[in-house]
């Protein structure tokens, strides 16, 4: 099914009435309460505040804290069917302009506090709007939304500057934590440093470099849940020592995934102790050149460098020991606004004669003046799959005559160095939470705060809004092929790599938690539970 399609069927089935509550276990087994999860992070929350991060590091220690509006349902393994969370129900106008969610009733925030729907406008006019000062790296998401109104305590309503059939996955995003609006209206930054949420479970403690815990929420909306007492968020960024803490047992889990060699250590040392689940990820690594810094304000250097690289080969050899797999363009391969592999192939870099495209970016360096080229390639200190893509890109650029020394960056400073541009070339990514080019490709606009490039076109700018106005399928995906090969070829703002591949190898134990193309979702944790 397209995704046209399936948003189609999906605004049908929300104008008749409304989608189910969330949470639903379709297991047999009736789940088991009690006990605490303790899962690993491989990076620390770089601030509070889910609006203004996009790293796992937030999302998954404290998600658990946090509801939404609207969330992707947690047994969808697709990840793209959303449902309620903290809207009970909800309808869309005919003319697909205006849409309205119910609340639902007695929702407290952690200190007691009853939720209204103030909380909810003042959190998504923070998201859409943020004032001087506050970044948001979602705004440009939103902006078909004229206004967010809230005409009484139970009711919030979006209306349109036109239609837009991504606007429910939108409003299902994990990042769009609910704030107190009465917080917001006396510190817009106090949710960087602190916590105060509605989510299953309240905030513990947060021990910078070892930890975070949350226990459970006893006045939680949904009865019944969360099962477990509680979780612990084990902070290491060693890729071994990850593995040594699922292999011993100290810990159930890691959300976010193991390499293939990782995934086999495991499974041979625990057997019938682990479970793995393995998935498409919406996650791919990219190259960002500041183009405000010479000579990468060039794009034939920009060229040149994507030219080198031989992807095929490189999917061969990296699919054996890291989280990537497939060759792919702007979005995921098989997926239906993918780039069939014939188009892909007329991009710079994705020819199949790697001699002649290396022939050609030597051609390229030299015209630029830029032979003998030497640079820092910064990169976030996580090790799968960012060091082993470092690692190769150094080797493929080699190759052309470029020398590159590569710096490995803490991950909790890393987003801060690229916010600065403090770098000429740098690892970025691209992790959607639902494979959709409204959600995965705004960052790529001029004025994107996750433009770390700083590449100013306004055709891609223009491409971007027609691809996201465009309601036939077909003339949705000539606009992205447009945009692709702008992107990627004819300017070469970034340089793609390899689409990754996502495996989770947990404890058997752990149960009601299911795998998807995305690691921000599926984090909320009110559905997991313990079978001992």
């Amino acid at each position: 099914m397209s995704v046209s399609k399936l948003i189609r069927i999906t605004i049908g089935l929300l104008v008749a009435g409304v989608l189910a509550a969330p949470g639903l276990v379709t297991a047999q087994v009736k789940p088991r309460s009690g006990g605490e999860l303790v899962f690993v992070v491989p990076s620390e929350p770089p601030s509070y505040d889910a609006h203004q991060e996009e790293t796992f590091g937030v999302i998954h220690p404290m998600a658990p804290l946090y509801s939404t509006l609207l969330r992707v349902d947690p047994v969808d393994k697709t990840g793209t069917r959303p449902v309620g969370d903290l809207a009970e129900s909800w309808t869309v106008s005919k003319d697909g302009m205006t849409y309205t969610f119910k609340i639902r009733h007695g929702v407290k925030f952690h200190d007691g506090s009853v939720l209204t729907s103030k909380d909810i406008k003042a959190s998504y006019d923070k998201i859409i709007s943020p004032p001087a000062g506050m970044k948001s790296l979602r705004k440009e998401a939103y902006e078909a939304i004229e206004v967010v109104e809230a005409p009484d305590p139970s009711t919030v309503r979006f209306r349109l500057k036109r239609p837009e059939s991504s606007l429910l996955l939108n409003l299902a995003s994990p990042w769009n934590w609910i704030y107190k609006a009465d917080l917001l209206a006396k510190d817009i930054h106090w949710y960087e440093k602190n916590v105060m949420g509605t989510g299953a479970f309240t905030f513990v403690e947060h021990v910078k470099g070892s930890h975070m815990v949350g226990k459970k929420n006893p006045d939680y909306w949904d009865k019944g849940k969360p099962y477990l007492d509680g979780y612990r968020a084990i902070f290491i960024s060693s890729s071994s020592a990850q593995v040594a803490a699922i292999r011993g047992e100290r810990a159930h889990i890691q959300f976010r995934g193991f390499s293939p060699p990782e995934r086999d250590q495991l499974v041979q040392a625990l057997g019938p102790k682990i479970t793995v689940q393995e998935s498409p990820w919406d996650c791919l690594n990219f190259v960002s050149m500041h183009h405000e810094k010479k000579p990468f304000s060039d794009k034939r250097v920009r060229r040149a460098l994507s030219l080198a690289l031989d992807r095929y080969e490189g999917s061969k050899n990296l699919s054996k020991i890291t989280l990537v797999r497939d060759v792919g363009g702007i979005q995921v391969p098989g997926t239906p606004y993918a780039t069939p592999p014939a188009e892909l192939e007329k991009l710079a870099g994705y020819g199949h004669d790697i001699a002649a495209n290396r022939a050609e970016a030597r051609r390229l360096l030299k015209e630029a003046g830029a032979e003998g080229l030497s640079f820092t390639f910064k990169n976030r200190g996580i090790p799968h799959p960012y060091e082993p893509i470092g690692i190769w890109l150094i080797d493929q650029w080699r190759q052309i005559g470029v020398t590159v020394k590569m710096e490995m960056i803490e991950a909790s400073a890393y987003h801060p160095m690229l916010k600065r541009g403090d770098f000429e070339v740098a690892m970025d990514f691209q992790c959607g939470f639902i494979v959709e080019p409204d959600l995965d490709l705004p960052r790529f606009i001029t004025k994107s705060d996750a433009n770390f490039g700083r590449h100013k076109d306004t055709v891609i700018d223009d491409l971007f809004q027609k691809q996201a106005r465009a309601t036939d399928l077909e003339e949705r995906k000539k606009y992205l092929r447009v945009f692709e090969k702008r992107l990627l070829d004819e300017e070469v703002h970034v340089i793609y790599t390899i689409q990754w591949h996502r495996i989770i190898p947990h404890s058997a134990k752990v149960k009601g938690w299911t795998i998807t193309p995305s690691h921000y979702l599926n984090n909320q944790l009110d559905v997991v539970w313990l079978s001992e």
